[in-house]
């Protein structure tokens, strides 16, 4: 297939997904209890992913990823502004769930809905293989996209334990490198104090692959080499 025809093959694709009322109307469990609305942030030539968990309600009403304080501390740790970070030509933002699942009694999200990979996500990738650097913000995003990278063997039982094998992770691939990360939300605030390696080891590291990548993609849109390795 041309690249004209992969990209409308990729924008009908995120059309269905934004049309979506499967949760609504074939859900998998009690239905939505608002209008859906599905946010994701996708092109043909982004080469970093955002591999995050669910919208919250702040999203819900813009429209728009992270848009909230954890966003604020995401870029931070990518070292990146929100100009590059919601540039979809660069970077691609895609939840595990699309739309904001709704609170519990207590007032926290409820998990990503299902129906969202059941339907969505392999299309999507299959679609839209090729990134250099994934962020897997979350245990959701990191059990589905290690999966789908031959990389399961790396998932340990819980996320810190994830998050502590990232050199391995990320060297496990040629062509793609995936960062395990906790979500950035306030509540694991006390998580990153009880684990300073995060911000002093990972971070430095995450942040110069992220601007190895955005180089490599400025060469291309110039027209000049890319003088390291193709994306798989």
């Amino acid at each position: 297939m041309t690249q004209a025809g992969d990209r409308g093959r990729l924008e009908g694709l995120l059309a269905e997904i934004r049309a979506c009322r499967a949760c609504v109307e074939a859900p998998l469990r009690a239905p939505l209890p608002h209008e859906p609305r599905p946010v994701l942030h996708v092109s043909s030539t982004s080469r970093i992913l955002v591999a995050s968990q669910a919208p919250g309600t702040k999203v819900h009403r813009s429209g728009r990823s992270f848009t909230d304080a954890s966003g604020d501390r995401l870029r931070d740790w990518m070292g990146v502004d929100a100009e590059v970070f919601y540039d979809e030509a660069q970077v691609a933002i895609v939840a595990m769930g699309f739309c904001f699942p709704g609170q519990d009694a207590n007032g926290s999200d409820l998990p990503p809905r299902r129906e969202c990979a059941a339907l969505w996500h392999d299309r999507l990738f299959a679609a839209r293989p090729g990134f250099d650097l994934i962020v897997a913000v979350g245990r959701a995003a990191q059990a589905y996209h290690m999966k789908r990278l031959g990389l399961s063997g790396l998932m340990r039982p819980g996320l810190t334990e994830t998050v502590q094998n990232w050199r391995e992770i990320r060297a496990a691939l040629p062509h793609t490198r995936l960062y395990p990360l906790p979500h950035p939300s306030w509540r694991n605030t006390g998580w990153l104090r009880r684990h300073p390696w995060f911000e002093a080891e990972l971070l430095p590291e995450l942040r110069a692959d992220i601007a190895a990548s955005l180089d490599r993609a400025r060469r291309v849109c110039e027209g000049r080499p890319d003088k390291n390795r193709e994306t798989a």
